[in-house]
Formats: C-alpha cells, sequence, structure tokens
C-alpha cells in the first residue's frame, strides 16, 4: 500500500456538533456554521442539534445546506442535545462548538493532530471572548469564564488539563459512549444557567475510567465565542458565579471533592491572589477598585453556591442516577 495513503487513513474523521435552542441566534448560527464548512481540513459530519423548539427545526431544515438538521432526541437542555449529536455522528472524533462562536482558520486540524497519540481522549481549545459591546471595565479577565471563555490563568501552551471550555472541546466518540455521555443534571437549559459544569463531569468520569487518559488544552485550536450585552452586568456576573459553585458542589458529590476541585484550588491559591496584587499595585487605573471588588464578590459568590449546594440537591434533576449512554436510541426517529 502506498505509505502516504496509509498515513492519511491514520488520520481521525471528525463531526463537528453544534446545538441551538432558539432563533434569536439565527444569524450567530449561521455564521457559526459557515465557519465550520470553511475548514480546512472539512469536517466529515457537521452535525445541528435543536433543541425543542419546532419553528426553529424547521426554518433550519428548510435554509441551511452542508449541515445535517436533527431534533434532540434526550431531555430538553444542552447536554442532552450534545448526547443526541454523539448519537447521531459516525465519525471518530466529535467536536462540539456552540451556536454563538465561530471556529477560526485551521481549527479543525489543530483538534485533530494529536489524537495521533492513543492516549489522547479529548482535546480542547481556546475561546477567546468577542464582546458584543465593550468589554466592561471592571470584569476581571480571570473571571471570562462566567462569559463561558478562556481566562487569564489557563496554560499558555499546549498542556494537559482537568477538563475543557464546552464552547470549544472534541472526545473520541468511543470515549463518550463508554462513559455515558454528558449528564443531564449539569447542562445548561436555554437561557437560564439553572447548572453548569457538564463538561467538568464528564471529563473527570474519563480520567477515573482511565488514569492514563490524556485531555490536552490546545491554545491553536481557537474559536471566538460572542458575549452579548446581557452578560456583560453584574448582577449576571455575581449569579453566573454562585450557578458555578452550586454545580461544582454536585460535581463533588459524584466525583469527589479532590478531583473536582483540583483545578478551583490552584485558581484561588495562585490566579486570584495574583489578580489582587496586579489591581492593588495599578489602584488609580480607572475601574481598578471595583475590578478587586468583582475578584473578592465573584469569589465569594462562588464558594456561597458551593455552600448551599453541599447541602442540597440542585433543582428537581436526579443528581444520583448515571447518565444514559450516548448510544444509539431503538426507537426515537430521525430527521
Amino acid at each position: 500500500m502506498n505509505s502516504a495513503l496509509s498515513a492519511e487513513r491514520t488520520v481521525p474523521t471528525l463531526a463537528v456538533v453544534i446545538c441551538a435552542y432558539t432563533l434569536d441566534r439565527w444569524e450567530d448560527l449561521r455564521a457559526a456554521i459557515a465557519s465550520v464548512l470553511a475548514q480546512d481540513p472539512p469536517a466529515d459530519e457537521v452535525v445541528l442539534v435543536i433543541d425543542h423548539n419546532r419553528t426553529l427545526l424547521e426554518r433550519a431544515q428548510r435554509e441551511l445546506s452542508g449541515v445535517r438538521v436533527v431534533p434532540n432526541q434526550r431531555r430538553r437542555g444542552l447536554s442532552g442535545g450534545r448526547n443526541t449529536g454523539v448519537t447521531v455522528s459516525h465519525a471518530d472524533v466529535v467536536a462540539f462548538l456552540d451556536d454563538d462562536a465561530t471556529a477560526e482558520p485551521g481549527w479543525t486540524g489543530r483538534l485533530l493532530a494529536p489524537y495521533g497519540d492513543p492516549r489522547v481522549r479529548g482535546v480542547g481549545g481556546f475561546v477567546r471572548a468577542w464582546w458584543a459591546t465593550e468589554r466592561p471595565p471592571w470584569f476581571p479577565p480571570e473571571f471570562d469564564w462566567v462569559v463561558g471563555c478562556s481566562y487569564r490563568g489557563q496554560p499558555l501552551k499546549a498542556a494537559h488539563v482537568r477538563n475543557f471550555i464546552g464552547a470549544n472541546m472534541s472526545f473520541r466518540r468511543s470515549e463518550l459512549i463508554a462513559v455515558g455521555g454528558f449528564l443531564d443534571a449539569l447542562g445548561r437549559v436555554g437561557s437560564r444557567p439553572a447548572a453548569s459544569c457538564d463538561e467538568t463531569d464528564l471529563c473527570l468520569r474519563i480520567a477515573a475510567r482511565d488514569p492514563e487518559a490524556v485531555l490536552l488544552y490546545e491554545p491553536r485550536a481557537e474559536i471566538r465565542h460572542r458575549v452579548p450585552e446581557s452578560r456583560t452586568s453584574w448582577a449576571y456576573f455575581r449569579n453566573r458565579c454562585y450557578i458555578e459553585g452550586l454545580s461544582k458542589a454536585l460535581v463533588a458529590r459524584r466525583c469527589g471533592s479532590g478531583p473536582a476541585l483540583s483545578s478551583e484550588r490552584v485558581y484561588v491559591r495562585s490566579v486570584i491572589p495574583r489578580a489582587l496584587a496586579r489591581n492593588l499595585t495599578r489602584i488609580r487605573r480607572p475601574g481598578a477598585l471595583r475590578t478587586i471588588a468583582a475578584l473578592s464578590g465573584g469569589v465569594g459568590a462562588t464558594v456561597t453556591g458551593y455552600l448551599v449546594g453541599s447541602i442540597r440537591p440542585l433543582g428537581s434533576r436526579d443528581s444520583s442516577s448515571r447518565p444514559r449512554e450516548a448510544a444509539e436510541p431503538t426507537t426515537t426517529a430521525r430527521s
């Protein structure tokens, strides 16, 4: 066999899954799909999962080309949509891109390259905040995770990490199926972040299944994630931190506080103190005092959420059950 052809066949196939739930992001969704279709190398499959919104489903099926449009076959929410995308795809690797994000050129190739190492079970990339309005002067870059983006304190070069940011991540499909997919109790539902950390829970289960598994952060695999004005308020910031704490408590109950809080310990002991010190030395800079207040308030809200979540279940969803397997369903029709 031709050696070049043999090498080419060792490159894993790729499915890109985008989940959408509202017509309000229609133009963002079109931009997300266009950015994927323009990739070189191209994805083998592009799957758009519509989360229980018939109007959006019908419009997407009618107007969008180059993408397979399917309804969410699981419980309403982002986790159910992601699991549906895994179910209906067939590629070796499944990548997830948010519906309000766009992939930069070379994204697919940089996500796929590390999979030549069989130990690599997942690869995530850099999520650049794309502010629809000006970035608030008080908003600390150490808290960009609040708006679903990469934050100051993450590695600057390729590195092993505990978990990825959900807007830009990929996994071997076989691994997703083996661990049972994403947990419904943790996925965002609609526009209200009643829970989060479904990707953290998933990554922890992958690591627990095989301690030799590698989850690799590759910052050169970059996307831009739109941050609307509605996410720039102090109320949103505080609430999102609180929800993060609640969700981390649920993950800790499931996976143990050691693994679930390993990154957070480094964050609180190293990243936050450096940020406070930097702003104290620039105290006369406009917004410095408010940034210090945000750093302190964000940590406080997150810790409060964690303490509350540690003593009561999160919402009405069952937090004790194992997530449903992301295997092929036998009763739901596909479109």
